[in-house]
């Protein structure tokens, strides 16, 4: 019964919060609702940003019963597409400690995955517990919606649901931590999103749309630098490239663009790119190369033929000639 008493004051807690934020939007003389004696629950979304496919959407999802009533039997959590590998609903039900903590208790079995629905059977006798759902977005899902129904049963019978959504699936995909170096991994395929030493660049030319080299010459700023094959050679000093590697593209550089899921810390929170910043891109005129790249530095590529654009981010670099970068790619349908 030790269950009970804890998570049913964190979840009374919690709807009593909900039911206060209602209250300061409501005008004067708005009476706070009575506490019900039915099975309740609410959802929220955890994370932030676009949804982008292969990286999971976290949910919590609390509910709770008065103890007269009787205790919780399950949990389950239905999308509307299912999700890839790796989404599971966390059987531990958190609260938060006095120092502001996370902390996790198990109360029912591992969960379950069959199809689009995730389940967790209750094994401790409480009434009321807050479960985390990790719903991981699958290449089924790319450009399209999708919705979570979170259900609760109790021993008296009682059965509840909330569904969250529709959450738009971006189409745009990610590549974290692709490692460069000069003279060796330098040429960067957008529509394979990899980086290939000469050998690869030479099987795979007509897929090779940039070149990373790393120059320190007394007399420009070079430094870091992206460049088309197809760039003057006074933007590929000392490269040759391998057979068939010739493609141009499109380059700006920027700075100060440090989208939150290509540079994942505190510092840059906040600031993500989504889909409709590859669609607005207008890279006219922009020139084939961009040199002087250094870390925290950011360019904007799209591609000879068209069909891609992305954003290329620095988040590491040394004066070995050696580069840490990470993606955002964009596939163009008729333009947009």
């Amino acid at each position: 019964m030790q269950y009970r008493s804890k998570y049913i004051g964190y979840a009374a807690l919690l709807l009593g919060v909900l039911s206060l934020f209602a209250a300061s939007c409501k005008k004067d003389g708005y009476a706070l609702p009575k506490p019900s004696d039915k099975l309740q629950n609410e959802a929220i979304k955890r994370t932030l940003g676009p949804n982008i496919v292969g990286q999971p959407i976290e949910f919590a999802y609390a509910m709770a019963i008065l103890p007269s009533k009787g205790k919780l039997v399950s949990c389950t959590a239905e999308a509307s597409i299912a999700g890839a590998a790796g989404t599971y609903m966390d059987n531990r039900s958190y609260y938060t400690d006095v120092t502001g903590t996370d902390v996790g208790v198990t109360v029912g079995s591992p969960s379950v995955t069959s199809g689009a629905t995730t389940t967790v059977t209750y094994t401790a006798d409480t009434s009321a517990a807050t479960l985390r759902y990790f719903y991981v977005i699958p290449e089924e899902a790319r450009g399209k919606s999708v919705t979570i129904k979170f259900t609760a049963k109790s021993s008296n019978g009682e059965t509840i649901s909330t569904t969250m959504g529709p959450y738009t699936i971006t189409r745009m995909d990610m590549r974290l931590n692709m490692k460069l170096s000069n003279k060796n991994m330098m040429y960067i395929s957008i529509g394979d999103s990899t980086v290939y030493d000469s050998a690869g660049a030479a099987a795979h030319a007509g897929n090779i749309d940039l070149v990373y080299l790393y120059r320190n010459l007394t007399t420009s700023a070079f430094n870091h630098a992206l460049v088309a094959p197809a760039a003057d050679t006074t933007y590929l000093p000392g490269v040759l490239l391998p057979p068939g590697v010739n493609r141009t593209a499109k380059l700006l550089k920027v700075f100060n663009l440090q989208d939150h899921n290509l540079a994942p810390t505190e510092q840059y929170g906040g600031t993500f790119i989504d889909d409709v910043d590859f669609q607005k891109l207008d890279l006219t005129g922009d020139p084939n190369y961009a040199i002087n790249l250094k870390q925290g530095a950011g360019v904007w590529v799209e591609t000879a033929d068209g069909k891609y654009r992305a954003y290329i981010y620095f988040n590491a670099v040394a004066t070995a000639g050696t580069a840490t970068v990470s993606m955002k790619r964009y596939t163009l349908t008729n333009g947009k």
